[in-house]
């Protein structure tokens, strides 16, 4: 849009193209990483428990859910899982457990599984996709929980999902097999009742709404996923169904202990080459940049501009995040799928998480931007961290001017010396 007119005067480039980009550092940050060496045993151990046999019954129809998030080794998880309830004579088959997400359609949400890999082929179960719910309860405040029709109708449940800190709240339960259970399996109208009074109440949603699905849906057990620093999966746990209410507030605890962060506590740019919902909810989690869309969660670095550059393939469009940032590229204003974008922050109640921020024609132009709007740069120049995404964080660059802490830090390595950003022909960043 606008590209034949985009800084048709050349005022832009005459005021950012004099501004100098700093040398950058090849900086190891260094986590705890500790993982499951082989995903699918792992899971084919947890499901042979003989508490797991004794939770389901032969012949019976089971969904198994799959959320929207990249979790890492999700279509092996979910294979494993598969497998081991067909060995225990059950027929499972699989839902996508995602709200709103994929545009809020079927299509939508199944198109989302197939990018990470899980398709019925690749699992060997069906996908029974639908934005089609039943309400099964009431809240004791009143409110409908809705339930996707397939879950409803099913025998039993599994419930696949990752645990880990939420980006827009805090409490017992945050992301994981309770989230999942309140807006995940809800569908779209389940999200946007649990969202209704926003994130200030959402822990309690959370809580109340996944309680009543665990007293009135056919769930058998859970299987929590916990991952290390490095985006790899450290923990797999089967749940038993009583179990999930006191056992998944460990797992937070536990998991939010194995998150990375980037381990500056304070400069002046912060860079992220690419957003998207393969990599947080909110296209770049806020726990890692702490820029986070609501004053109900907090943490993480201080600095004064924020840029994103581009949008993963795998968010299809949904460039969810992309408001939180000062400064984006027309790239990834090119690529937005607004009407995958809109739902999801319609749902949620958060709207400021796709509003575009100040959009530059190339790479360069917003590096410079950044620079040229902070105020009181050290003697040394701006202090800028650039990261691959909030998911990857075990290599990230740093200005020259950041080196010096760097190497007096033990948990940081300095792996290669600073040197010039390269960037195409047009500006971008090789």
């Amino acid at each position: 849009m606008q590209h034949d007119r985009w800084d048709r005067h050349g005022v832009i480039q005459a005021m950012l193209g004099p501004v100098p980009l700093p040398r950058m550092a090849l900086v190891r940050q260094l986590f705890d990483r500790s993982e499951i060496g082989e995903v699918e045993p792992a899971v084919e151990r947890e499901l042979s428990q003989r508490w797991v046999a004794e939770a389901v019954r032969p012949g019976t129809s089971v969904a198994v859910t799959v959320g929207s998030r990249g979790i890492a080794n999700i279509a092996l998880i979910t294979r494993a899982v598969v497998r081991g309830l067909k060995a225990l004579g059950v027929q499972p088959f699989l839902i996508p457990a995602m709200g709103s997400h994929g545009g809020a359609t079927s299509e939508g949400q199944r198109e989302l599984l197939e990018g990470y890999g899980v398709s019925e082929e690749s699992v060997g179960a069906p996908i029974r996709a639908t934005m089609d719910t039943r309400i099964i309860a009431r809240t004791a405040s009143g409110q409908p929980v809705h339930l996707d029709r397939y879950a409803a109708e099913a025998d039993g449940i599994v419930v696949v999902g990752r645990v880990k800190p939420h980006t827009a709240f805090r409490g017992d339960y945050e992301s994981g097999l309770m989230k999942m259970m309140a807006i995940g399996m809800g569908k779209q109208r389940g999200a946007e009742i649990c969202h209704a009074d926003g994130f200030g109440k959402m822990a309690e949603r959370v809580r109340e709404f996944g309680s009543a699905v665990l007293a009135n849906a056919p769930i058998l057990f859970g299987v929590a996923i916990l991952e290390n620093a490095y985006d790899r999966t450290a923990r797999i746990e089967a749940v038993p169904r009583e179990a999930i209410a006191r056992r998944e507030p460990l797992l937070l605890k536990e998991a939010r202990g194995l998150m990375p962060r980037i381990l500056f506590p304070e400069f002046d740019v912060l860079v992220v080459d690419t957003i998207g919902k393969n990599f947080s909810g909110d296209g770049a989690d806020p726990n890692i940049t702490g820029t986070y869309c609501t004053p109900f969660a907090s943490g993480g670095p201080s600095f004064q501009r924020y840029v994103i550059l581009d949008a993963s393939e795998e968010t299809h469009g949904n460039s969810l995040g992309v408001g939180m940032a000062d400064i984006t590229t027309k790239r990834l204003f090119d690529k937005t799928d607004f009407d995958a974008s809109y739902p999801n922050a319609l749902t949620s109640r958060v709207i400021k998480t796709v509003r575009m921020p100040m959009v530059l024609q190339s790479d360069r132009l917003a590096l410079q931007a950044a620079i040229y709007t902070c105020v009181s740069l050290g003697p040394k120049g701006a202090r800028v961290v650039r990261i691959p995404n909030t998911s990857h964080l075990g290599l990230i660059a740093v200005s020259e001017a950041l080196v010096p802490e760097a190497l007096g830090n033990p948990a940081l390595e300095v792996v290669e010396a600073p040197r010039e950003l390269a960037f195409d022909a047009e500006g971008n960043l090789f």
